[in-house]
């Protein structure tokens, strides 16, 4: 399980490291599927449901050791992971696992929003704005 959860936050890391990166624009807009330049928190649902469903590789609804490790390097080959803040989020990949029985499953994964990302949400209204993502990102 421990391996697990150090690939999950590897892959926590990645996707919010996208969010608050200069280069997270094209993201944004992605994941901003009504188009009102916030992202609500459904709409981060919507795209770690596709991000859960493209790691099952097995289609069985739980991720295994071995899809994580796949995950993990592929995002590894494609983006630098900085060490520091990725210890940080062992932590939440552990609180994934709601039930402990050593496996994230479909809705553990697609529910779980990063703390990190709560807390940018200083408003309070479930969704965040760009000032609130520029913000995060001088953190």
């Amino acid at each position: 399980m421990r391996k697990t959860i150090i690939a999950l936050a590897g892959l926590l890391l990645s996707a919010d490291s996208a969010l608050a990166a200069g280069g997270g624009r094209e993201l944004f807009r992605r994941i901003d599927t009504n188009g009102d330049r916030k992202l609500e928190f459904s709409e981060i649902h919507a795209m770690r449901v596709q991000m859960f469903d493209r790691m099952d590789l097995n289609h069985n609804g739980l991720l295994d050791a071995d899809e994580v490790r796949a995950a993990v390097e592929q995002v590894k080959s494609n983006r630098d992971l900085q060490t520091a803040r990725f210890a940080g989020l062992q932590d939440e990949a552990g609180r994934m696992d709601r039930n402990g029985d050593g496996r994230i499953s479909r809705e553990e994964f697609t529910t779980f929003i990063p703390d990190r990302l709560l807390q940018a949400d200083t408003n309070g209204d479930g969704a965040l704005s760009m000032a609130e993502m520029r913000a995060m990102r001088r953190q």
